[in-house]
């Protein structure tokens, strides 16, 4: 919430000048009669205190995009001169993309499934950057159409491990990501095309792309995985060039303070080539962006495995997450890597669809702990309490495809995503939580503790363009993508959700912790 200060009132100018007066008159007075040895100095006019800016911290400001949906389904994308910015430029509505912030503070956003430049939707490869100071978004690189509804782009792969301009992923969604210690972004999986243009194909594709010099490097994974990828695993704990993740979509990922790439789970088609079915996995991998080879570190190297809670706070090298796919993730202050929620398997095998579990592994131990949340709930109801008090009975309900933020203090952010409000109705939520890893505790900060009914998210309340204000909010939404910038205020783009209708956003939001 703001706070507003008082103004300073100034004193009238007519009494100020009254008083310079009276006071140069007792001066000259005083000289003229020789007393006192010394003559006074008269009172200086008080400079009036400028009316303090009132804060924004804890408040929401609609930055770009539209703040409606129209008939379509969701806007479609304003492209522009490719590589130029413009105020006009803006990405299409979408949901399932990605996300980075390079070294110099710009977001970039790629992919998802959404609508180019015609108002066609499919699984997109656009690349698009924004600059938080001056505003603007540039498309720098993909197509701004797609072949047709719901075809999107194949990828032009090259040769592996040498960029070229010509390069460029496929259109896809649900893939994750990771910015390296040069500032490169890098992508990896999803479901979308390959080189041949196979239509919804779980991915397993590593690719870097520069700022610097624009262009896209495939570095490892399948350029054809058509239906079925598996996961080439190796030996626990022993990096090596020949291991690489299954086909994969709905993951997530970190990156640690040493510049190693982290991805665990999601939805795909396994590691067992006798099992061609679409299973959810919980193994955990480290990519080295050095040496270049991936390492699994943890969890099963089959689908469909379930949780070990152990005891709740207690680290053991036998806990483990159970498979789940569209989770979110944090890392700390400390390094250590965090994961709430999304759709998995509980400790008793049951489809639990929708969690709120939190999970923290620590890099150094390789050992997972349960924090907090339920570990037999079907669907868990948030425990709001009272905004913005923290309280160790506070939690998020179950949900998936939210999205997260980690401040400058090491504070976990959670947004949003589909599951429970306080009342266990599952809608779209646009509930904002804080939760400080020093005392375990969660804090609703922002949004509505409750979905109208049918499953439709609260609307958003847009207010003024560019403008911050206590009632602006965010819409419900899921499969949205989140910065931080540089200066550690929150960003939130898009999402599968509601505007003032339901559909595909292209509304980008700033949240000022």
């Amino acid at each position: 919430m703001s706070v507003s200060h008082p103004a300073v009132k100034a004193v009238p100018a007519a009494l100020l000048s009254l008083s310079s007066l009276l006071a140069l008159s007792i001066s000259l007075l005083l000289t003229a009669c020789g007393g006192g040895g010394s003559t006074s100095t008269p009172t200086p006019t008080p400079t009036p205190t400028p009316t303090p800016t009132p804060s924004t911290t804890s408040e929401w400001t609609w930055m770009s995009g539209s703040s409606t949906v129209n008939a379509n389904g969701g806007p479609s994308g304003v492209y522009g001169t490719l590589g130029v910015a413009s105020t006009t430029n803006v990405p299409g509505g979408r949901e399932g993309a990605v996300s980075w912030k390079d070294s110099g503070g710009n977001l970039w956003l790629f992919g998802g499934y959404g609508f180019d430049s015609t108002g066609t939707n499919a699984n997109l490869n656009d690349l698009w950057e924004f600059s938080p100071t001056a505003k603007t978004w540039t498309w720098v690189s993909g197509g701004n159409t797609v072949p047709t509804q719901g075809q999107g782009q194949p990828g032009n792969y090259g040769t592996k491990g040498v960029a070229a301009a010509s390069n460029i992923p496929g259109g896809r969604y649900s893939a994750v990501s990771w910015t390296d210690s040069s500032g490169n972004l890098w992508l990896f999986g999803g479901q979308g095309y390959d080189s041949t243009g196979e239509q919804s194909a779980f991915l397993n594709d590593l690719w870097e792309f520069s700022p610097a010099t624009k262009e896209w490097t495939w570095m490892s994974g399948s350029n054809t995985p058509g239906a079925i990828v598996y996961g080439v695993y190796g030996t626990q704990g022993v990096g090596s060039a020949s291991n690489v993740p299954g086909a994969r979509s709905d993951a997530v990922s970190w990156t640690d303070s040493s510049g190693n790439f982290w991805l665990f789970g999601g939805e795909g088609p396994g590691s067992n080539p006798m099992v061609s079915a679409v299973g959810w996995f919980n193994d955990l991998w480290e990519f080295n962006p050095t040496t270049k080879m991936w390492t699994w570190m943890s969890g099963s190297n089959t689908e469909n495995a379930v949780s070990v809670y152990g005891t709740q706070g207690t680290a053991s090298a036998s806990n483990v997450p159970g498979t789940r796919e569209d989770a979110v993730s944090w890392i700390d202050s400390s390094g250590n890597l965090w994961l709430f929620g999304g759709q998995a398997f509980n400790s008793t095998g049951g489809n639990t669809h929708r969690l709120n579990e939190l999970w923290e592994f620590n890099p150094a131990t390789k050992m997972w702990t349960w924090v907090s949340g339920s570990n037999t709930s079907w669907g868990p109801q948030g425990v709001y309490g009272t905004q913005g008090v923290s309280a160790a009975a506070n939690v998020p309900g179950g949900r998936f495809d939210a999205v997260s933020w980690t401040d400058s203090s090491g504070n976990l952010w959670l947004f949003g995503g589909e599951g429970f409000d306080s009342t266990s109705a599952l809608g779209l939520l646009n509930d904002l939580w804080e939760f400080s890893p020093t005392t375990k505790e969660w804090t609703w900060m922002s949004g509505s503790n409750t979905v109208p009914s049918g499953g439709a998210g609260q609307p958003g309340v847009y207010g003024t363009l560019g403008v911050p204000a206590a009632a602006n909010v965010p819409g419900g939404r899921e499969s949205a993508v989140s910065w931080i910038d540089s200066g550690g205020d929150l960003w939130l783009f898009g999402g599968g959700g509601s505007a003032l209708a339901q559909g595909d956003l292209n509304d980008l939001w700033r949240y000022q912790p």
